[in-house]
């Protein structure tokens, strides 16, 4: 069922001028929840956007049936409204009237900052698709990028266990933190430990982006270091990376072929990886694109989209 932008609820409009516009509002609700990190309720609120081409080019916000099964919502918009209002009021609020909201990037899972939301912020952030939050000191709502204009765009939202926090999933548009620091999270226990005068700026980086950033200081090293590298070495010889490239994928292949175990698969696939890694590197390419590539594509069948570069 497909509702024009017209007859929407307040709490789910559509900014046409959006940079993110093809991220459209999809809400879900079961009455049953098996995912970990969402929240089991009867006729639970997800909020969620529907990523399609279709949706894009129609500007139609879509109600409908998701990947992971849950039942798609019926219901007039207007009770929608009233749920979501409802829904807000369930949540577990402090005495003040607020809870944690931690910002986290949708594609590399940097956890970017933290605040303080009310339901009014809470509101905004559904009806905006951007990052508000409440303001202790000043006693007012706040959208992130407002003065900077680094917002983040909200692609969904998640409750946890309790009821009384919440992260916003988004994209951002530039640096999180005042500082100009790509998140607010940048100081290692480990570095003050070890050099309690030392304020490096190091991102807690999961592991494939630890890799990238590895990768991406060995290239740095080609011209202002002579140490021996591998990396290095592939760096500066397209003809050998590419062929080890060709080598690992058929050796991860092989694993299949010779019903090799999970271990050495996972061995094959680390080797495939890395190099792969390399070669996104030497062609200025970075994991958050590839992963905000396969992101685009999860509402999309394989085959379509197979289809679609054909075109």
């Amino acid at each position: 069922m497909h509702y024009g932008i017209d007859c929407l609820p307040h709490y789910f409009s559509v900014n046409l001028e959006h940079p993110y516009k093809e991220f459209f509002p999809s809400i879900f609700v079961t009455s049953r929840v098996s995912c970990p990190g969402f929240v089991s309720l009867p006729k639970n609120i997800i909020l969620r956007r529907a990523v399609s081409s279709s949706a894009a080019a129609s500007f139609q916000p879509s109600f409908s049936k998701d990947a992971d099964g849950f039942s798609s919502y019926s219901e007039h918009p207007h009770q929608l409204n009233s749920k979501v209002d409802a829904f807000l009021e369930s949540l577990k609020w402090d005495e003040k009237g607020l809870m944690v909201a931690i910002a986290q990037n949708v594609d590399t899972g940097a956890i970017m900052m933290q605040g303080f939301i009310n339901k009014e912020a809470l509101a905004k952030t559904i009806s905006s698709q951007k990052a508000t939050f409440y303001s202790r000191s000043r006693s007012s709502l706040w959208t992130k990028g407002e003065t900077s204009t680094n917002f983040i765009h909200v692609i969904d939202i998640f409750f946890d266990c309790d009821l009384d926090s919440v992260i916003y999933l988004g994209k951002p548009d530039g640096p999180s933190c005042h500082t100009g620091s790509e998140t607010c999270y940048f100081l290692s226990m480990s570095d003050v430990l070890r050099d309690p005068q030392a304020i490096e700026h190091r991102l807690a980086l999961t592991t494939l982006y630890s890799l990238e950033n590895i990768i991406s200081q060995r290239r740095d090293e080609v011209v202002t270091s002579a140490k021996p590298s591998w990396t290095k070495r592939l760096l500066n010889d397209a003809e050998l990376l590419c062929s080890k490239v060709r080598e690992e994928a058929e050796e991860l292949v092989q694993t299949v072929v010779e019903k090799e175990d999970s271990l050495r698969t996972a061995s094959e696939m680390a080797d495939l990886l890395y190099h792969a890694m390399v070669l996104l590197s030497l062609k200025n390419v970075k994991l958050e694109q590839v992963f905000e590539v396969l992101r685009n594509r999860f509402s999309q069948s394989g085959i379509d989209e197979k289809n679609s570069r054909r075109r």
